[in-house]
């Protein structure tokens, strides 16, 4: 363990499984103060327990982000825990993807309630503290859809859009007040959503197959590479890194034609 993250205090939602976990063990690993989020109850508490186990210091709650009351008072129980939350990674996130005119209001709603919402309800409960404590940090996970299109994913790069919107205007709005806001936007990462997605299709092989060939390195990102990139954006290594966004894609957003 080092002490890159000593004394940050870091609240994570979606935090029991793929990117979320990734990070939680990461910023443990360098000295941070947790509190974690998920709706998966029993997921949360083992990894949660697991983490502990090797002397991090890491609470939990069971919570959706969609609740704003109930956001409100996990803030206010990790800040019991933990100590007041200074540091925020807005992970929680869910894959809705049709194509646009086959999408129901519901689905539409659904997307935006956890994808855009909310992050901003986590966010919103965490700024007055991050203010009044004269700075803080937001991170917020979006996505190589926050600024690419990928053909029946609607309405998911939209509300990814957004959240990348929403971190500018926030890193501009309170910056004055020592509060950094930025976006990390990854692209494929080898997570159960990925899996699930390639699952999605008749024949998962060959999808799995013509993701890996779309990328230059002819690979998808493991959890533990976008970790190590949220650790230093939370970090005090980049303090003059604000409303902007790191792209972790291996290059694919960059390359014209796979």
């Amino acid at each position: 363990m080092t002490d890159r993250l000593k004394g940050k205090r870091i609240m994570i939602t979606g935090a029991a499984q793929g990117i979320g976990l990734a990070i939680a063990k990461a910023c443990a690993a360098e000295g941070a103060r947790l509190f974690l989020i998920d709706t998966d109850a029993d997921r949360l508490r083992k990894e949660t327990l697991a983490l502990n186990s090797t002397n991090a210091v890491a609470g939990f709650a069971c919570a959706s982000i969609t609740d704003v009351a109930a956001i409100e008072d996990t803030v206010q129980r990790a800040a019991a825990e933990i100590g007041p939350i200074n540091a925020l990674i807005n992970n929680a996130g869910v894959n809705v993807f049709y194509e646009p005119l086959e999408t129901s209001d519901a689905e539409w709603q659904r997307c935006f309630d956890i994808n855009l919402k909310g992050a901003w309800n986590c966010t919103k409960a965490v700024l007055p503290g991050l203010i009044a404590a004269g700075g803080g940090v937001v991170l917020n996970i979006a996505s190589t859809h926050a600024f690419t299109i990928i053909p029946h994913t609607f309405p998911y790069p939209l509300a990814k859009h957004a959240l990348l919107g929403m971190t500018r205007s926030l890193g501009l709005e309170y910056a004055y007040k020592g509060v950094r806001v930025n976006a990390l936007a990854p692209g494929y990462v080898s997570t159960q959503k990925v899996i699930d997605y390639w699952n999605s299709f008749p024949d998962p092989v060959a999808a799995k197959a013509e993701t890996m060939k779309l990328h230059p390195g002819g690979r998808i990102a493991s959890p533990e590479e976008i970790a190590l990139a949220a650790v230093f954006m939370i970090s005090d290594e980049c303090p003059f890194m604000n409303a902007t966004c790191l792209t972790i894609d291996g290059g694919l957003s960059v390359q014209q034609h796979g």
